[in-house]
């Protein structure tokens, strides 16, 4: 637990037609068999399940929660290679924090260590729905060793006194090396999560408003912020159940609401393949066209024209993210105050699936000619103005048209 990177498995992977994967971002400390009811419902739903546990200290070191998530998205890449399906991310506790974050910058191609884009944004385009249980958890110095002595964790009443004393030894030495870097850890981290929202992928929350790790408060801004940045969320709450605990103690409402996300994924993945279908049968009508390349080369220019100018108004669509403040100093983390004072995510449009990427190949095996280096090109002289102007211009002399020209 107190170690750092993680592992992860397969908790299911289902035979024959599957609906989709769900990757687990389970919470720190949590063993397999803590896991086994999830991926028991997931599976009963058709979905496969790849878990992930992450340690401890990969709250504090980044580039470790960087290492799990690009071995996270390998295992990815290469099961969807085979057999491409919609994919769901279920985040628990601290389990953003932990990886998942990571796993989200790595996709969008904000991660400074980049490799193989392409093939990761094949798990981008197949990313179709999110669902947060008792998260997000609010980054501080104080949440390590307020989760190690949680009750929930501990699977006692009151951790012993010896437990407390290394735990908060533990958590003040962590603060001394690493309490420069909290803050802006922390708002890399929130904005992260809501630049998310460009996946176009719906969200599930569950929370309950005894959850002392995950206050109600927090989350509900959350929600409320995904929702003014174009989201589709659903929020789930419950009166009282612990910290992850929520399946336990409400199977009935909570296998109903990740039902239905789970739908709701499946049907926006199909979405985006018949959309997919559609740029599939226009590349190849332009096939058919290659005696004509002027009229390829007309639309090429259109669509690199709207692509600069869809970089033009992303770079100015700027949403504002979540200040740095404690929710345990009195002040509701995420309110539109502490936005408008300190800073913003840029959020890009939501994702389309492009017939030249990895998933379009892989479905359809499209093959469009990049390279036209020796094609004849033969167009009519109405198409071919430059060519006839240079003509003229470099034949010689004829006085005989000259007179001709006049006379009309």
């Amino acid at each position: 637990m107190w170690g750092f990177g993680g592992r992860y498995y397969w908790g299911r992977k289902e035979g024959g037609k599957v609906e989709g994967i769900v990757v687990v971002f389970a919470w720190m400390s949590s063993q397999e068999r803590h896991l086994k009811n999830y991926v028991e419902l997931y599976s009963s739903l058709g979905w496969s399940s790849l878990v992930c546990h992450s340690e401890f200290l990969n709250l504090f070191l980044p580039d470790k929660a960087t290492s799990l998530a690009f071995e996270i998205l390998d295992e990815l890449v290469e099961e969807l290679k085979i057999r491409p399906c919609p994919v769901v991310f279920a985040s628990f506790s601290g389990g953003p924090k932990a990886c998942m974050y990571k796993v989200v910058q790595i996709i969008e191609g904000k991660c400074e260590a980049q490799v193989n884009l392409d093939e990761y944004r094949l798990v981008r385009d197949c990313v179709s729905g999110h669902i947060f249980d008792s998260s997000p958890v609010d980054f501080t110095s104080d949440l390590g060793t307020r989760f190690v002595l949680h009750p929930t964790v501990l699977k006692m009443s009151h951790p012993p006194r010896l437990a407390s004393w290394i735990a908060n030894g533990i958590a003040s030495s962590l603060d001394a090396l690493f309490l420069s870097r909290f803050e802006s850890q922390r708002a890399e981290y929130w904005q992260t999560l809501y630049s998310s929202v460009s996946m176009g992928a719906p969200y599930l929350i569950l929370c309950s408003e005894d959850d002392d790790l995950a206050p109600y408060q927090i989350i509900c801004n959350f929600a409320l912020r995904l929702k003014d940045l174009g989201g589709d969320v659903k929020l789930v709450k419950w009166n009282s159940s612990p910290h992850v605990g929520h399946y336990w103690h409400y199977p009935i409402d909570y296998k109903a609401a990740v039902t239905e996300l789970l739908q709701k994924a499946a049907l926006i993945y199909s979405h985006r393949i018949r959309q997919l279908e559609g740029e599939r049968m226009g590349l190849q009508g332009t096939e058919n066209e290659i005696s004509q390349p002027f009229c390829h080369l007309r639309r090429a220019a259109v669509s690199s024209n709207q692509s600069f100018q869809r970089v033009a108004l992303e770079l100015n669509d700027h949403f504002f993210v979540p200040g740095s403040v404690e929710y345990h100093e009195g002040r509701d983390v995420g309110s539109v105050q502490d936005e408008r004072k300190e800073g913003f995510v840029h959020l890009s449009k939501p994702p389309s699936i492009n017939a030249h990427g990895v998933l379009g190949q892989i479905l359809f095996d499209v093959c469009v000619p990049k390279n036209i280096e020796g094609w004849d090109i033969r167009t009519s002289h109405s198409l071919n103005g430059p060519p006839f102007a240079s003509r003229r211009r470099h034949s010689p002399f004829n006085p005989i048209k000259c007179i001709r020209r006049s006379r009309l």
